[in-house]
């Protein structure tokens, strides 16, 4: 009984013991410094986070309710999981009684948009600076590409600071405590670092841009812009551009790191699909490396223009990467392609270089290098480039090798071709003598026949100037038949018998006896009425003439025995021409029956034509044409 007694109190003070402990182990760790160390990097406990969904101020995170919402971070350095969220860091740090340095805090970071570092007065208030990349580079306390903030010495105090950390992108809160000369030191050895390696990508593109210029091949330019990507993007993630090429365009920040890994990239294709000669050896990977491409380059307008927070993905990148990658490794492996090996090595450290990347993006603890794994990607970014020179030159020599060899096949084949030439020659001038003989006896024979030829052309040439005698004889024979037709014709429609076909058969032509008054009416020569002019052109009908300065316009029948009738000109001419061959004693009847015309028009037109016909005779007119000469009314003037 006595022995469960003790037991009982024994753990009742074990019990009391650890809740007293309690709060000493969820306390935050102070950091200590001294003169003996150089710098202190804040880790876990030694970080308090708090997470600000809102906009809190310095008063409220540093009063009571929120003093025991800090909670340790979990992780070596915290991250901004949550980009709309603002993040309050507490550090403790313990001032030593006596210090020969400076010291500062620096935020390793140099990518965050905005920093508010909060450093306490005695009186409980607190000096704020305003850092971050969202604002001008030369509005910071310290010029260096890292943001840095110096602290007030207190002498054996223990002092809270606070910062407010707010970023749209993601951001590594990793805090380190340094002294001011250690921050120097290491600052030279870093700049001398970025130095040669920026220094490294000008001699190698000034390099590539001369061999440009000499060779004119397109790897050279390709890779020179692939260069001046890696070195922006270097440039952007290191601070070092916003620290020298736009210090004073702080809003750059936020697109320099995605617009240089764009650019690397799209060069990079260009570059792998040029020294792997995809257009001229796989229709695939020369379509699968376009389409990256055009794909990379529509998300990239996407992201700038229509959906800015496409903008913010960088691991996007690692697809155009992998297809290289993989394409390099097939060619080398597969279709044994030389040059492709120095591509394989060289993605393959840029692998390994973004392997450490996304491990530091993750958390992961992973440092291959020791303190040098900070600068994994640029070291890998320098193998790469001293293996993508040798790819280069590896694809010239492959290019000499295969232009030599195509030299020696093309003098080989000059040669054989001469040989050839030589055979053919020599051929040639035996069937040319051969041709030659069989030449000069057909030639013979054709001199022969021509002479015969030429006796034959003789007699032809008199047998044709006999014909051509014969068709002169001819053609003077056919005159004087058509003019005897036309004579015979003539005389017929004098004749007394002629049926009305047959007088139209004379001028059986469409407006052929329209032609034949205009012929009679101008025989002797065109006067224009109105005005005398003896110059015409076509008027608007049928064999009329227009007089060309007045415009007078005068038809075939005006002034004639036609002019006014309303008969068919075939008709009306019939109908003068019996009323002429019967000198008027045809009756109205008749010419009715005859021409299908009411009597009553016959007998009126006919009465004109007898009336024409007395004032001849009373005249004294003879008609020497026959019935033709009287058609015409009023003759026209002589010309």
């Amino acid at each position: 009984m006595i022995q469960r007694g003790v037991r009982v109190r024994a753990g009742h003070c074990l019990a009391i013991f650890f809740i007293l402990l309690a709060p000493g182990l969820a306390a935050q760790q102070v950091v200590h410094f001294s003169d003996s160390i150089n710098q202190h990097l804040f880790s876990f406990a030694e970080l308090h986070v708090l997470e600000d969904p809102g906009s809190l101020t310095i008063e409220q995170v540093t009063s009571e309710p929120y003093k025991d919402q800090f909670k340790p971070s979990t992780r070596f350095y915290p991250v901004n999981t949550n980009r709309n969220a603002a993040y309050w860091l507490r550090i403790k740090v313990k001032h030593p009684a006596r210090t020969d340095n400076n010291w500062v805090i620096e935020f390793f970071d140099q990518t965050i948009d905005h920093i508010e570092f909060y450093t306490p007065y005695p009186d409980g208030t607190y000096q704020a600076f305003i850092l971050g990349d969202a604002y001008r580079f030369t509005d910071r306390f310290v010029s260096h590409k890292n943001f840095v903030v110096p602290l007030q010495f207190t002498p054996n105090t223990e002092v809270t600071y606070y910062a407010r950390v707010k970023s749209e992108q993601h951001a590594d809160m990793l805090l380190v405590l340094r002294s001011q000369r250690w921050l120097f030191a290491y600052a030279l050895d870093e700049y001398f670092f970025f130095g040669i390696f920026y220094g490294m990508i000008l001699v190698f593109g000034f390099y590539n841009l001369l061999m440009f210029l000499a060779v004119r091949e397109r790897y050279y330019l390709y890779y020179i812009l692939y260069l001046t990507s890696i070195g922006l993007y270097e440039m952007s993630a290191d601070g070092i551009g916003f620290q020298y090429l736009w210090p004073n365009s702080p809003g750059f920040n936020y697109y320099a790191t995605g617009l240089s890994l764009f650019m690397a990239v799209v060069s990079a294709l260009l570059f792998s699909s040029l020294v792997l000669n995809l257009r001229n050896t796989s229709r695939f990977f020369h379509r699968l490396f376009l389409g990256v491409l055009i794909g990379r380059t529509v998300l990239m307008v996407v992201s700038l223009t229509v959906w800015p927070d496409l903008f913010k993905l960088r691991f996007i990148e690692i697809i155009p990467f992998l297809v290289i990658f993989y394409t390099s490794i097939y060619y080398y492996f597969v279709r044994k392609y030389m040059p492709a090996r120095f591509l394989v090595a060289a993605y393959a450290f840029v692998a390994f270089g973004a392997v450490y990347k996304v491990c530091q993006y993750l958390g992961i603890g992973w440092q291959p290098l020791g303190a040098l794994s900070h600068y994994t990607l640029g070291i890998s970014f320098i193998v790469e480039m001293l293996l993508l020179s040798f790819a280069i030159s590896d694809k010239i020599r492959l290019l000499r090798l295969e232009k030599a060899r195509a030299q020696e096949e093309k003098i080989e084949q000059l040669h054989e071709n001469q040989r050839l030439k030589d055979n053919l020659n020599r051929t040639l001038e035996e069937q040319v003598r051969i041709k030659t003989a069989e030449l000069l006896q057909k030639q013979a024979f054709i001199e022969e026949q021509n002479a015969q030829l030429e006796l034959a052309n003789h007699r032809l040439e008199a047998q044709a100037r006999e014909i051509a005698a014969i068709n002169e004889y001819l053609a003077m024979d056919n005159q004087r038949l058509q003019h005897d037709i036309s004579e015979v014709k003539e005389a017929r429609a004098l004749s007394r018998d002629m049926t009305f076909e047959e007088f139209c058969s004379i001028h059986p032509e469409p407006d052929g006896w329209t032609k034949f008054i205009a012929d009679l009416k101008w025989q002797s020569g065109y006067a224009c009425r109105k005005c005398g002019n003896e110059s015409y052109s076509a008027g608007r009908t049928p064999f009329s003439r227009r007089c060309t300065r007045c415009g007078y316009d005068e038809s075939a029948i005006a002034n004639t025995l036609l002019q006014g009738t309303h008969l068919p000109i075939e008709k009306a001419l019939y109908l003068v021409f019996l009323v002429y061959n019967s000198q008027g004693s045809i009756s109205s009847h008749k010419l009715s029956e005859l021409l299908d015309i009411r009597q009553s028009t016959c007998w009126s037109y006919s009465s004109r034509i007898k009336s024409m016909l007395k004032e001849r005779q009373k005249a004294g007119l003879v008609e020497a044409n026959g019935w033709s000469d009287i058609i015409i009314t009023q003759p026209a003037p002589v010309s």
